[in-house]
């Protein structure tokens, strides 16, 4: 072998023999994942105030298509039952009404009248809610068995579910994009993380231990009841 060779092979073997040197070392020691306790598993992040406001416009968008159902079955020979559009209209009443449009009434529209903003959308907002309630409350009035049986207070009961679809669909679709971005802009962030918590207590307070949870419950078996609840009957074709 010659004199180059051998000291390209001696040069090699050191390396490899470095290289194992430093491969035991590290070797002997635990790998970084083995014998350290895994990571506690992390909390699932919290819902923001003007999340949870969006959240239940979507439990209120779900009963508006169980209240369209209910409009269409009432202008055939099969109207739905009594029971199954009073149900609809108690949950419009406790959870849009008594809870959500209160919620904005008391906690957001203040708010932003405060800072000099979105004036003439709350006035308009503020006066939707106060023709909701009553279209609610005729829709109750007639959603009784007796009523179903005439002819004209089957359509009057029809206009007006569609009445409050059609009010209540641009309602919540100028809530979402101009009214509630406008809301959040007026904290900062760690402000509107208590803000959120303390929404989350009245949601408790006015709807039960099951709050928004239960809502989702509620409306997913008012769209059985009518026939709406497979989401893939409304892929369009």
């Amino acid at each position: 072998m010659s004199r180059d060779a051998s000291r390209r092979l001696f040069l090699s073997m050191t390396s490899l023999m470095g290289a194992g040197l430093v491969w035991g070392e590290t070797a002997g020691a635990a790998p970084p994942s083995r014998g350290k306790e895994k990571k506690e598993k992390s909390e699932p992040a919290e819902v923001n105030a003007t999340e949870d406001l969006m959240r239940e416009h979507g439990v209120i968008r779900r009963t508006l298509l169980v209240y369209e159902a209910c409009a269409s079955q009432l202008g055939t020979g099969s109207p739905p039952r009594a029971d199954v559009l009073a149900s609809a209209a108690n949950l419009i009443r406790r959870f849009a009404e008594n809870y959500h449009e209160r919620l904005e009434e008391e906690q957001v529209f203040p708010r932003l009248e405060k800072a000099g903003k979105q004036g003439e959308l709350i006035r308009v907002l503020r006066e939707q809610h106060a023709a909701g309630r009553k279209l609610t409350d005729g829709i109750l009035k007639s959603a009784t068995p007796v009523a179903l049986q005439d002819a004209g207070r089957r359509q009057a009961l029809a206009s007006s579910l569609q009445a409050f679809v059609r009010m209540y669909q641009p309602h919540a679709a100028r809530e979402d994009t101009e009214l509630f971005p406008a809301f959040h802009a007026l904290f900062a962030e760690a402000e509107f993380h208590e803000l959120g918590e303390r929404f989350e207590e009245q949601e408790h307070q006015i709807l039960g231990a099951g709050g928004f949870e239960s809502a989702v419950a509620e409306v997913a078996q008012l769209e059985t009841a009518v026939g709406i609840h497979d989401l893939a009957a409304f892929t369009a074709r």
